[in-house]
C-alpha cells in the first residue's frame, strides 16, 4: 500500500519467537518466528492444514505452545487465558460466526464492551448512578461503532435475520468494541461473494487507517491479500516459508510451489 497513512507503521508490537505446537504426534507449528509491526496489516496465508488458525490460537491464549514464546508490547504472554489476552489489547474474530442470533445488532456489539464494564450485579440491579453512567457511556461507544461501520439502518435488527456479509460486519463491530490495539481476523471474508468481500476490505482498511488498529488476518483470497496487506507470512506444514511484502511473496518460488502455484495448474 503506497498511499499516505494516518498512522505510519512503527516498531514491533507482537513478536512470535520459535514457537512449536503439537497435538499428540502431529506437529501443527514448528519453530515459527515472525514479528507484527504497529499499525500494519499482516496477512497469514498457506494451504489448508498449514497451521494458520493454530497460530492465531496460540497468540490469543486458546493454545499454549510447547516451545518458544510470544510477546505483545514487550510483555511475554505465558500461561494466560483468552480473556486476559483480550484485556491486554488483543481481540479475535473466528472462521465461524459466534454472534447471538436473536439479539439485535447493537446488543451484539455491546457484548464487546464487557471488558470495560466494572459495575457489579447489585449496582446494575438497583441502577446506581455509577452503573447508569457506565451503561450510557458503553452504549454511546457502540453507537459510534454502528455509525463507523455504516450499519445504522440495521442497529435494532436481530442478527439472525441479516445476510451473511452483514453478520460478519457485526462481528467486526463487536471486536472493535473491545478497543483492542490488535485484531486477529480468522478468515473474515470466508463465504462472501465478490461485493461482500469488497465491502469488508473497505472496512478493514478504514479500521486500520482511521483507528490505527494493527491487524493480523488469515485469508485465502490472494487478490484480497495482495491488495490490502503490508506484509505477508506464508506457512506450509507449520513452517514459515516466506515473510515479506506482498510483491516479494508473490514471486517467491517456494510460495508458488507450495500454495500459489496450485491455483495455476
Amino acid at each position: 500500500m503506497t498511499q499516505a497513512r494516518n498512522f505510519p507503521i512503527g516498531g514491533p508490537i507482537l513478536e512470535v519467537q520459535n514457537i512449536s505446537l503439537s497435538f499428540g504426534g502431529v506437529k501443527a507449528i514448528t519453530d515459527t518466528s515472525f514479528k507484527v509491526l504497529m499499525h500494519e496489516i499482516r496477512a497469514i496465508i498457506g494451504p489448508n492444514g498449514a497451521g494458520k488458525s493454530s497460530l492465531l490460537n496460540c497468540i490469543n491464549g486458546i493454545y499454549r505452545p510447547q516451545q518458544g514464546r510470544i510477546s505483545f508490547k514487550g510483555e511475554v504472554l505465558d500461561r494466560i487465558s483468552p480473556n486476559i489476552v483480550a484485556r491486554k489489547g488483543i481481540s479475535r474474530t473466528f472462521q465461524n460466526l459466534a454472534l447471538f442470533k436473536r439479539m439485535s445488532v447493537i446488543d451484539n456489539i455491546l457484548v464487546g464492551r464487557k471488558l470495560h464494564m466494572s459495575a457489579n450485579f447489585l449496582q446494575v440491579a438497583f441502577q446506581t448512578p455509577a452503573a447508569t453512567r457506565e451503561e450510557r457511556e458503553n452504549r454511546e461507544r457502540c453507537e459510534e461503532i454502528v455509525e463507523f461501520l455504516e450499519i445504522e439502518s440495521i442497529r435494532d435488527t436481530p442478527v439472525g435475520k441479516l445476510p451473511y456479509g452483514l453478520q460478519k460486519k457485526v462481528e467486526l463491530g463487536r471486536a472493535l468494541a473491545t478497543e483492542a490495539d490488535m485484531l486477529l481476523l480468522d478468515e473474515p471474508m470466508a463465504g462472501m461473494n465478490v461485493e461482500e468481500k469488497r465491502e469488508m476490505c473497505r472496512f478493514i482498511l478504514k479500521v486500520n487507517d482511521e483507528l490505527g488498529t494493527t491487524m493480523v488476518l488469515i485469508e485465502h483470497d490472494m487478490g484480497v491479500v495482495m491488495d490490502i496487506s503490508d506484509n505477508v507470512v506464508v506457512l506450509d506444514y507449520g513452517k514459515i516459508i516466506a515473510d515479506g511484502p506482498p510483491d516479494a511473496v508473490r514471486t517467491d518460488q517456494n510460495v508458488i510451489d507450495a500454495y500459489l502455484g496450485v491455483a495455476h495448474d
